[in-house]
Order: structure tokens, then C-alpha cells, then sequence
């Protein structure tokens, strides 16, 4: 790696003011686990990179909200939520995601506001955050301005995110009468980048699926939300022909790509497969 500049700024709003100025090589740093991987490859080399860690404690938080969802610091750690007893009481699957996310050591360092604003689809958290319906809140040099994960990306590591903005932290609405899964399949260890990764949310009414959100990501270019696919599913009853409709509009629907892990027609299958799976697993956890 080349010699680089490292600037520590006390406030949210002095990091954005340096990283306002637009200069490419300038870029924010909290966990760097993918930033460091990218300068010792020499993918990237920065002039100044720009510590986010002491720009105040409140981003380091996980709280409960007055509604009785989640608001998660941009700062905390993977591990803080792995070990969050409020994630475990209002978003489980969240908890249970971090189980197989890369090991201890990266949970330990890599930060949330990272995870999404790198925009590597083959990350595990943000499409289990897009199917509970949560949305980034972005701070910038016009102020603050939310989005919802699932609207964060618009190709391979390319986010909305625009340049001097920063993720500033997560809300994740209430999920009472919800409940949520994900799946992956890895073609090396379990903790492994998927060759795609699953996330559902469903709330029923009765028998019924009411409400659904089918996230699909690691199979496409970006995390995508699985549309065609949640209208087959929405006001009908879980049962094999159902399952059956749903995981066939979603290999339809989403444009799965081929790389090391498995060609396109490969991915298409293991979507079928997970699908299934984690509709099952979702269902079976409300009934719980």
C-alpha cells in the first residue's frame, strides 16, 4: 500500500465536510475490513481516509423505538448486533444472520453503516434489512434524507449514495405480527460470500399470507426485491402448488449472473430451492 493521510474528525458533520469536497480519493473509514482488502490489492489508493469512529458515541447504539422497532448506529459493530438483546427480542432474524457471516474476527470489526453503503451484493445484512422494511437514514451537506434499503443500490457496488453523504444509521419499523427468515447456500464454508442469499418477511391474516417482502442477493447484480414473486404469494395460503408458483416467478423475475460461485442457470435453481425453504422456515416460526 502507498502512504495515505488519516484525518479524525469529532462530529458526524465534520466528516461529511471533508468528504463534501469531492476529491475521489477521499474516502470515510470505520471497520475497513473490504476498504483494506481493496488498498493491499491496489484496487484502491487513497489519499486521505477519514476515521469515523470518534465522530460520536450515539452511532456505536442499538435502541428500542417509541414504536417498538429498531434504530441501529451506523457504527455498531456486527458483533453488537450478533450478541443485541433488543435484536433478539424485535428482529431475530437479524441475530441469527450474523451466526454465518464471514467469522468472529471480521463480526468484531466491520461496522453497519459499511456493510450497506459498500454495495457489494453478496453482503448478508442488507437484504435481511430490505425485507424487514428498513430504511438508511443518510446524512449530507444538504442535510438529512432517508431511503429504503432495498432502494439503495442501482448496480454492482454502486449505491444512491451521493458523494460527501454518509449512512448515519438504520430504522427498522416495528415487526409485531411479522416474522422473517434467511437462507444462503455457500459453495465453500458455511461462513463463505453466498452464491445467493434469501430473505423473507411475511405477516399472515388467518391461513393466509397478507403482507410479504422477498428479498433475493448474491445471485444478481444488486439486492433486488422479489415483486412478481410477492404478488403470487399475497392472499393465498401456503401450500406445495403455492410454493411451487412462487419460486418459479422469482427465477423468472430475477436476473441471476454467472461468476465463481456458479452459473446463472445454477443460481436460478438454488433461488427455487431457498425460496422455498425460507417461506417455510418464516411460517413455521409465526406459528411458533
Amino acid at each position: 500500500m502507498s502512504g495515505f493521510e488519516l484525518v479524525h474528525p469529532s462530529s458526524l458533520q465534520e466528516a461529511v465536510a471533508i468528504l463534501a469536497a469531492g476529491d475521489p480519493s477521499v474516502r470515510p473509514f470505520s471497520g475497513g475490513t473490504a476498504l483494506m482488502l481493496m488498498m493491499k490489492a491496489g484496487v484502491f489508493q487513497p489519499s486521505r481516509l477519514v476515521n469515523l469512529r470518534g465522530v460520536g458515541a450515539q452511532y456505536n447504539q442499538v435502541s428500542v423505538t417509541a414504536s417498538g422497532g429498531l434504530h441501529i448506529g451506523a457504527l455498531a459493530t456486527l458483533a453488537s448486533l450478533e450478541h443485541s438483546m433488543e435484536v433478539l427480542h424485535y428482529a431475530p432474524v437479524i441475530r441469527h444472520a450474523m451466526k454465518r457471516l464471514a467469522n468472529v474476527r471480521v463480526r468484531n470489526v466491520a461496522r453497519v453503516g459499511g456493510a450497506l453503503a459498500h454495495g457489494d451484493p453478496h453482503m448478508d445484512l442488507p437484504p435481511v434489512l430490505a425485507s424487514l422494511g428498513a430504511e438508511a437514514i443518510i446524512a449530507g451537506p444538504s442535510g438529512e434524507r432517508r431511503a429504503a434499503v432495498e432502494g439503495l443500490y442501482t448496480g454492482y457496488y454502486e449505491t444512491v449514495l451521493e458523494p460527501g453523504e454518509l449512512i448515519a444509521g438504520v430504522d427498522v419499523p416495528s415487526q409485531a405480527g411479522w416474522s422473517s427468515a434467511y437462507l444462503k447456500t455457500t459453495t465453500r464454508s458455511a461462513d463463505d460470500w453466498p452464491a445467493v442469499g434469501v430473505a423473507v418477511s411475511v405477516r399472515r391474516e388467518g391461513d393466509a399470507i397478507a403482507e410479504c417482502r422477498l428479498v433475493v442477493s448474491a445471485a444478481t447484480e444488486k439486492l433486488s426485491r422479489l415483486t412478481n414473486a410477492e404478488a403470487e404469494l399475497r392472499k393465498r395460503v401456503i401450500d406445495g402448488a403455492v410454493l411451487s408458483r412462487v419460486a418459479d416467478a422469482a427465477a423468472a423475475e430475477a436476473e441471476t449472473i454467472s461468476d465463481t460461485r456458479g452459473s446463472a442457470a445454477y443460481k436460478s435453481q438454488l433461488l427455487r430451492v431457498q425460496l422455498r425453504r425460507a417461506l417455510l422456515q418464516a411460517v413455521k416460526e409465526q406459528v411458533q
